[in-house]
C-alpha cells in the first residue's frame, strides 16, 4: 500500500484533504491517523485570519458548498499550538499555506522552513485571491501561478500545488507550476458555484456576490478528468487526486486515471472516519482484483 509523491513516500496512498481535518489532530478522536499515509493539515497564512462571515456552509444535493474564507490561527500559531499534538498522532503531516500576494506567499514558506522534519511537504493552495491582479485567483494565470510557485522555495521541503479546476486549461497551468519548481499537483479544489436564497432573493453565503466552492460527489467526475488529463501531459509529474472520493472505488478511480496518492475531504463532515475507510476499502479492492502493489494502478487507464 505504500506509495511515492515525487521524492516523499508515504505508507499508504489516503491521506486528508486540506481544509476537511481541522489544523491539528481533531480526527485523531475518531481513529488512528497515523495508519493514514498523511495527513493534510487546513490551509495556513502567515497572519492569523479570520475567514468570511456566517453561513459558510451550505448542503448541495451531492455536496457542499462553502465560503470558510480561509479561517486559521497563522503559521507561527500553528507551530506553537496545534502541530505539537498532531505529531503525537503522526510523522507525516502536510502543511498547506495561501496568501494574498507572492509576498505572502514567500513570508508564509519561509516560516515553515525550521518546521519539524515531520512536517514532509508544503502544499501550496493557489486557488487565492491575488489582489496584485484584480483578485482574480493565482490558480488561473499561469505567470501568478508560476511566481507564487517560486516564491515559496524557502519552505526547504517539497511543494505540491494546488490548483484550480475552473480554468480553461488546466494542462498549461500545471506545466507552469512544475517548471517553476512544484515537486506534485495536487488536483484538484473546489470548483466555483453560488447558492441563492429562494426567500430572500439574495445569495445564501456569508460572501454574498463571491459565492463559493462547490465539494463533494459532484466534482469527483471533475477531478479524475484533471487528473487523467494531466498524467497523459506529464507521465514523470507526481499527481494527488482528490475530488469526491467517499469510497474505495473512488480511490481506485483517481489512481487508474494517474494519481500517485489520493485525499478525502468532504466525505469527512458526514464521517470523520472516512479518509481510514476509504484507505481500508482500497485494500480490500486490491485484494479482490489480485493487486499486491497499489502502484500498479497508477495511470492505468490510460
Amino acid at each position: 500500500m505504500s506509495s511515492r509523491v515525487g521524492s516523499v513516500t508515504l505508507p499508504a496512498p489516503v491521506m486528508t484533504a486540506s481544509g476537511t481535518a481541522g489544523h491539528g489532530a481533531e480526527l485523531a478522536d475518531y481513529f488512528d491517523v497515523g495508519e493514514l499515509g498523511a495527513v493534510v493539515v487546513k490551509s495556513l497564512s502567515a497572519q492569523p485570519w479570520a475567514g468570511n462571515p456566517a453561513p459558510r456552509v451550505h448542503q448541495t444535493a451531492a455536496g457542499m458548498i462553502n465560503s470558510v474564507g480561509l479561517q486559521g490561527p497563522g503559521i507561527e500559531a500553528w507551530l506553537e499550538d496545534e502541530l505539537p499534538a498532531l505529531l503525537r498522532r503522526t510523522d507525516r503531516v502536510v502543511a498547506s499555506i495561501w496568501g494574498f500576494t507572492v509576498e505572502d506567499y514567500e513570508k508564509a514558506a519561509a516560516m515553515l522552513a525550521e518546521a519539524p522534519p515531520e512536517v514532509v511537504a508544503v502544499e501550496v493552495n493557489l486557488s487565492c485571491p491575488n489582489v496584485e491582479d484584480r483578485r482574480l485567483m493565482f490558480a488561473h494565470s499561469c505567470a501568478a501561478a508560476s511566481e507564487a510557485i517560486s516564491a515559496t522555495a524557502g519552505c526547504n521541503r517539497p511543494r505540491w500545488a494546488k490548483l484550480s479546476p475552473n480554468v480553461t486549461d488546466l494542462v498549461e497551468i500545471a506545466d507552469a507550476v512544475l517548471s517553476a519548481g512544484a515537486d506534485a499537483l495536487t488536483l484538484v479544489n473546489t470548483v466555483m458555484g453560488m447558492v441563492v436564497d429562494v426567500e430572500s432573493r439574495r445569495p445564501l453565503l456569508g460572501s454574498g456576490p463571491r459565492g463559493g466552492g462547490v465539494s463533494g460527489p459532484a466534482i469527483h467526475p471533475v477531478a479524475v478528468r484533471a487528473v487523467f488529463d494531466c498524467r497523459a501531459a506529464f507521465p514523470d509529474a507526481a499527481i494527488v487526486g482528490v475530488g469526491g472520493v467517499t469510497t474505495g472505488e473512488d480511490a481506485v478511480e483517481l489512481l487508474l486515471a494517474g494519481a500517485n496518492a489520493v485525499q478525502v475531504g468532504t466525505a469527512t463532515f458526514a464521517d470523520p472516519r472516512a479518509p481510514l475507510r476509504v484507505q481500508n476499502e482500497l485494500a480490500a479492492w486490491c485484494r479482490r482484483h489480485g493487486v499486491s502493489n497499489v502502484s500498479d494502478l497508477i495511470g492505468a487507464a490510460q
